[in-house]
């Protein structure tokens, strides 16, 4: 124990050195990671939008923000990647939660990867998750053992939130305290004044871990949000605010956003729009559609709501100054449909039959969204008006092409529009840059690699003695100072998608039969102007490239593919 001890501690000397010439430096530093879904690139206040964000922009005003950060295209391969530090397909998640028989898409955290919360919990940090997981398939289990992916199973002291990846936000599915399943009405510590809301609940019980923590110890925190993902569930007072804001339609809150962000620097002075998708005159009822992104901007606004009350928290404890808070995005806007329905008349709770209240101790459905409130009144989807726990919809592709400005693509594709997410970094102790922007690309994978460098965490070459993959990412230490990073290239593959990007060149498909694409995303990070036919030699090295990396990374081969030589992954592509 002595000798572990002793490698950790000039692990921990050789990261403060690297440290110190981005600010002054004292104990470890806190870290907490916080992270919204399905939400745009453009979406918050510090990057372009119209939302109000003001505790978000805040922490970017006294940090740094970068611009060119990557997530994975889809919710459940990103948390296993910020989890991990791997690539999706490494940790076993390269799509959803099943098991596709294959090592890359077996829907649950695999045995050669080890979490953020079980490296640093060795070198002494305390480790809370709240929020959405979302990297199991077993959200319900029969037994204990079927834990055994669970937060506290994969090291993690404490955890509140749910355990799959979309429920109601007023009565949530999978909910869970430590190791226990539980409901809103069950749960003996979380009592709200107010009816329940599930981002209100991530918010509350962050804040309150941070109360109960035991200051002699440094501590890591994962806050992963559910807003604004559908179910378009918000508070009325939170709605009110946005009331005819988006009253004009698609295209002039796009222009607006665009011009906001060249002038805060997030996006380069020659950015173009991506086209328009949709057509606002076209749209029958207007006041409904506007409705959808009202409430998707209440909930992010009360999100931010919630993320001060997490500062506020660290501020009692005079941890605020030696905390590194990251915030990030898991994918970007989501075009599906949520089930909603732009055309027929508008549903109401009108008419409906009332059917029998559920037990304040029964979690009444195991799916993504419940037939029934707790109250007994049906929920709603098709053309229904958003907000209440009786509806559950999407605030549609028009607006999904609104939060992702200027970019191409949403969630699912690995254009820019699928991928690029805001990175907010605030450090006052350790990040000497106030209102800075940095242009560095960046990864999940790098989350990791920070993580470890700033605690001073040894990073295993095994976990319950079976060898675990090595750290893909670097270190964005070096960044916080203005440095830049030695890295090839980043890659990216979901659903057949895939991408990879080196310097300021970005090959992209969609599908796996899609023909190559070739962006400078220096010129043309809209990826409007398909370069490959002018450089087909550029092509085929990236393309070589992509390949390399899908047969090393458990990319290929694919589960259920069409074209046997696809799955074998002896066809090039």
């Amino acid at each position: 124990m002595k000798r572990r001890s002793f490698f950790q501690s000039l692990g921990f000397c050789a990261s403060m050195a690297a440290v110190s010439a981005v600010g002054e430096v004292g104990q470890r530093p806190n870290i907490i990671i916080m992270m919204s879904d399905d939400m745009g690139y453009s979406d918050i206040g510090c990057y372009g939008g119209e939302i109000q964000t003001p505790v978000l922009d805040g922490l970017a005003r006294k940090g740094l923000r970068f611009t060119q950060f990557y997530n994975t295209a889809r919710c459940c391969p990103t948390r296993a990647s910020l989890l991990t530090g791997l690539y999706p397909h490494q940790a076993g998640i390269g799509h959803m939660m099943a098991d596709k028989g294959l090592d890359g898409y077996r829907g649950d955290l695999n045995r050669k990867c080890v979490t953020i919360g079980e490296v640093l919990r060795p070198a002494g940090y305390s480790t809370y998750m709240v929020g959405k997981w979302h990297v199991t398939k077993h959200t319900h289990p029969e037994k204990e053992s079927d834990k055994f992916n669970w937060p506290l199973q994969r090291g993690f002291d404490r955890y509140y939130g749910i355990i799959n990846g979309a429920s109601s936000l007023w009565d949530p599915n999978s909910l869970t305290r430590d190791n226990q399943p539980i409901t809103i009405k069950n749960d003996p510590v979380y009592k709200p004044k107010e009816p329940y809301h599930f981002t209100d609940a991530i918010s509350d019980n962050a804040a309150m871990f941070i109360d109960e923590h035991d200051p002699a110890k440094p501590f890591f925190m994962y806050v992963a949000y559910t807003a604004a993902h559908w179910p378009m569930h918000a508070r009325e007072r939170d709605m009110a605010k946005y009331k005819g804001q988006y009253d004009a339609g698609y295209e002039p809150i796009r222009k607006a956003r665009l011009a906001k962000m060249k002038k805060l620097g997030v996006v380069e002075p020659n950015a173009s729009l991506s086209p328009t998708v949709g057509n606002w005159d076209a749209v029958e009822d207007k006041p409904w559609e506007a409705a959808c992104m009202e409430t998707y901007a209440a909930m992010v606004d009360q999100m931010d709501q919630g993320i001060g009350r997490i500062v506020k928290a660290l501020e009692r404890k005079g941890a605020l100054d030696n905390t590194l808070i990251l915030f990030l995005q898991d994918n970007g806007g989501c075009a599906e449909s949520g089930g909603r329905k732009e055309k027929g008349p508008l549903v109401t709770r009108a008419d409906q039959p009332t059917l029998d209240p559920i037990p304040d101790d029964v979690a009444h459905y195991t799916g993504s969204w419940p037939k029934q409130t707790r109250e007994g009144w049906p929920v709603l989807r098709g053309h229904v008006m958003p907000g209440p726990a009786d509806t559950y919809i999407g605030y549609g592709r028009g607006w999904a092409n609104v939060s992702n400005t200027p970019h191409r693509e949403y969630k699912h594709w690995v254009h820019e529009g699928g991928i690029s997410s805001p990175l907010i970094a605030h450090w006052p102790q350790g990040i000497s840059a106030r209102n800075g922007l940095r242009k560095e690309p960046g990864h999940l994978i790098d989350l990791m690699a920070t993580c470890v460098e700033l605690s001073g965490a040894a990073y295993p070459a095994e976990r319950n003695n079976e060898k675990i993959h090595p750290m893909e990412g670097r270190s964005l230490v070096p960044v916080f100072g203005g440095a830049s990073l030695d890295r090839k290239a980043i890659y990216w593959e979901h659903e057949g998608n895939r991408a990879v990007r080196v310097g300021d060149w970005k090959l992209v498909a969609k599908g796996r039969t899609g023909k190559w694409e070739l962006y400078n995303l220096a010129a043309d990070r809209s990826e409007l102007d398909d370069l490959a036919a002018s450089h087909p030699e550029r092509v085929g090295e990236l393309a070589a490239m992509w390949q390399a990396y899908a047969e090393r990374a458990q990319v290929i081969p694919w589960p259920n593919a069409k074209n046997k030589n696809v799955s074998s992954g002896k066809k090039k592509l």
